[in-house]
């Protein structure tokens, strides 16, 4: 494209002497324009990316905090005022950083402040089995959701009694997600079954809820940060993923729109990781055919008007590497917060079955495009493990034995899109801490301070800061 005259404008006046330009500077945001390097295209995607001084400021102090995360060490345990709590199977931070909730094996949820490290609460008896998931709808209310079937919603400000208890699921509730638009709490159980529950009109005998979707042999449930879509993991393999979310819209069994064929538009990668089989990022290519593990025939979509179906559901199988003859079960299923990856833990199906049990064949194409993945031995077999996303997502926080390791898309922790691969890569491991005498189960970044939190099988929970 031309942007000056051209040979048959005729005669050209010499434009007159004026100040000379002053070079700009290396942070000028015109530098990102569509002159710089690489052209229109470049900078379009960059922008579309959230990347460049002028969209993402934040991207220097995001680094700035990575720097921090390559000093970190153990820095303390939390004093447990208790010895009854069990295990640790969950870790949740506030949104402004200033509580640390444990969700714990025998009933009990204990409070912390993170920076002090000191005890502020037991709640010994906030429910009647294992406490597996804690969620902050904001800075003072969380709901908790146990293998008693029920889920809990709690104000910080009065915690010797419950705001109210949820009923609705048939079996063990593992999975707690809320949409922050329509105040929305989302759950997810071993009944199959993923409830929505109207926060909005919440009273003392509970809230209004109602079955938003069910498939077999349901594992995780996660909203993408944007709640466009929900992602569904199984222990039979697959990774089911509903585009064009609308969680007032009730969906019966068998009514689910199926996309065949099709891409996937979200610009998010799949990582998957596994406990005993790797660990991997890739992004969905293509729908698998053979189908998800629903209870009934899935029936045709129905349009909407100019544009495509609202829930569309689309069936994905994860390419793990070295696991092509057997079946997977993905256990852990995590998001980037910027939504560009999804990460997942595999471990074979094989690990836990009895012998001579069937095996889910594999379906021979590719779901899923692989770039990044990383192996480790499956210590503490038949434990959930929660890996997470650092609030940046530069890095991973993993269970790995008894401590954790830090990994990054490369050395330099950078970004994913600054480092995405041709073909599948090995995270890199940034450094692996341990302070723990038993298999660590779930581990979790603050969102506002430089400091990650681990909780392991014999109710120990340890903090870890940059030291210097």
């Amino acid at each position: 494209m031309s942007t000056g005259p051209g040979p048959e404008s005729g005669p050209q006046v010499a434009p007159e002497p004026g100040p000379e330009p002053q070079p700009r500077s290396h942070a000028d945001p015109a530098d990102t324009g569509p002159a710089a390097p690489g052209g229109l295209f470049a900078w379009l995607r960059g922008r579309c990316l959230g990347r460049g001084a002028a969209v993402d400021p934040a991207r220097d102090t995001f680094g700035a905090m990575t720097g921090l995360y390559g000093a970190i060490q153990p820095a303390d345990s939390v004093s447990l005022s208790t010895r009854t709590h069990g295990a640790v199977f969950n870790l949740e931070y506030s949104p402004d950083g200033s509580v640390l909730t444990v969700a714990c094996e025998q009933t009990e949820v204990l409070l912390f402040d993170p920076i002090s490290s000191k005890h502020i609460k037991t709640l010994s008896e906030a429910h009647e089995d294992c406490v597996n998931n804690i969620r902050f709808l904001d800075n003072r209310l969380f709901a908790t959701c146990s293998d008693d079937t029920t889920i809990a919603l709690w104000d910080l400000r009065k915690l010797n009694t419950k705001v109210c208890t949820l009923h609705g699921h048939t079996s063990w509730v593992k999975n707690i997600e809320y949409d922050t638009n329509t105040r929305l709490l989302v759950t997810s159980g071993f009944d199959g079954n993923v409830i929505i529950w109207d926060t909005n009109r919440c009273t003392e005998d509970g809230c209004p809820h109602k079955k938003f979707f069910h498939t077999r042999f349901l594992m995780r449930m996660r909203l993408t940060p944007d709640c466009s879509k929900m992602l569904i993991s199984t222990s039979s393999g697959y990774l089911l993923i509903l585009h064009d979310l609308d969680l007032n819209k009730s969906l019966e069994v068998g009514s689910y729109p199926i996309l065949r064929a099709r891409r996937t538009t979200s610009s998010s990668d799949i990582t998957s990781s596994g406990s005993s089989g790797p660990r991997a990022v890739g992004s969905p290519c293509h729908q698998n055919n053979s189908g998800p593990p629903s209870e009934k025939t899935l029936s045709r979509p129905s349009q909407r008007e100019g544009g495509s179906p609202r829930n569309s559901l689309e069936v994905l199988t994860p390419e793990v590497p070295g696991e092509r003859d057997r079946g997977n079960c993905i256990t852990s299923l995590q998001l980037h917060p910027k939504g560009w990856a999804t990460l997942l833990r595999c471990s074979s199906n094989t690990d836990d079955q009895e012998e001579g049990a069937p095996v889910r064949p594999v379906s021979p194409r590719c779901s899923l495009r692989l770039t990044h993945c990383i192996e480790e031995a499956n210590v503490g077999r038949g434990y959930i493990k929660e890996l997470c996303f650092s609030p940046d997502g530069r890095m991973i926080s993993s269970p790995h034995g008894f401590g954790i390791r830090l990994l990054g898309f490369d050395a330099h922790c950078s970004e994913l899109v600054d480092c995405l691969p041709r073909e599948a890569s090995p995270l890199r491991e940034i450094r692996s801490l341990y302070s723990h005498n038993d298999v660590v189960l779930t581990t979790k970044f603050s969102p506002t301070h430089c400091q990650i939190a681990s909780g392991c099988l014999s109710g120990r929970v340890s903090l870890y800061q940059p030291k210097f």
